[in-house]
């Protein structure tokens, strides 16, 4: 099915996306202000209670892993 050198590739390149994710999310660029708090994620707080539940952000970061893993398996 796979061969070794093609899952060594494929380890190398989810390396190297991880580590430009993480030098973007690091850089303090703020890409990322919408995570969390768009229309549809539920957050309750009250006086000693505090709920969060990002059910559109959920959504959507799973729609976006869905095509990358779908990506990943068209092109290996």
């Amino acid at each position: 099915m796979f061969d070794i050198e093609s899952i060594g590739r494929l380890i190398i390149a989810i390396g190297f996306i991880l580590i430009l994710v993480g030098l973007i999310v690091l850089s303090g660029v703020n890409l990322f202000s919408w995570f969390g708090n768009l229309p549809g994620d539920i957050r309750i707080e009250r006086d000693n209670f505090s709920l969060y539940f990002p059910i559109t952000t959920m959504i959507i970061l799973s729609l976006i892993l869905n095509l990358v893993l779908r990506l990943i398996n068209y092109f290996f």
